[in-house]
């Protein structure tokens, strides 16, 4: 019989990423959080109904006001395991982008779009908002990738059966 274990921790927030390389450089965005200036990729909570793909898209336009188009899927990351915080379950899309759209406010608390090299990155240490962010790009240089279709939305399946029934 196997061990039982009183769970006391917590279920983790689902969130995306988008991961843009440019000539050796990586787009980041510079962001408020609790009053202090940090370092993420555009990334965020999927939100109520809404497809992995569609949030990583959202987050990109909304934090670096930019069309992103997802190509490859690098990874799954859990952050944050301490007893009574919330964990992370990071999603993290690798793709390429459409010009900014310049007139477009970028979110609350979204200082400015930064582009940095993986060693520059890692030199901001502990400006980085987790270890997800520099993990995500060490994977995506290692040529982690897998298909853009790796995770299934099942609920966006029953919606067209159920379309194609009527």
């Amino acid at each position: 019989m196997l061990p039982t274990h009183e769970r006391t921790d917590v279920s983790p927030e689902l969130t995306v990423a988008a991961v843009v390389e440019r000539d050796g450089l990586f787009m980041l965005v510079e962001e408020r959080i609790h009053g202090q200036l940090v370092l993420n990729q555009p990334a965020g909570h999927v939100e109520q109904g809404e497809s992995l793909l569609a949030a990583v898209v959202r987050e990109a336009l909304e934090e670096a006001a930019v069309t992103f188009i997802p190509e490859n899927t690098i990874g799954a990351y859990i952050w944050g395991r301490e007893p009574g915080k919330t964990p992370y379950l990071r999603v993290a899309f690798a793709g390429r982008y459409q010009d900014p759209d310049g007139q477009r406010q970028l979110d609350e608390g979204i200082e400015r779009v930064l582009w940095l090299s993986r060693s520059e990155l890692a030199a901001c240490g502990d400006r980085l908002r987790s270890p997800m962010v520099l993990r995500v790009v060490d994977d995506y240089q290692r040529g982690i990738r897998y298909p853009v279709d790796l995770f299934q939305d099942l609920a966006l399946d029953q919606l067209a059966l159920r379309a194609s029934v009527l």
